[in-house]
């Protein structure tokens, strides 16, 4: 089961928005993502470039002969 919630980091633990019904002594994994601007920064012009590669009229004209 995957499940997403969130948290806050403080004095050394994760503090839960929300209670998890799970039974104690549970194993879980932990996915810290942080909010890194250079990274999202970068993620967006990469975004912004593969759109400006993959969605154009011209590949229009090949998806038509591909299905010829």
């Amino acid at each position: 089961m995957t499940k997403t919630v969130e948290a806050i980091y403080e004095n050394g633990k994760l503090l839960l928005s929300q209670p998890l019904s799970l039974p104690e002594k549970s194993h879980v994994r932990v996915t810290i993502e942080s909010g890194d601007t250079e990274r999202d920064a970068w993620l967006k012009i990469s975004e912004e470039s593969l759109s400006k590669t993959w969605d154009n009229a011209d590949d229009d004209v090949f998806n038509e002969l591909l299905l010829k």
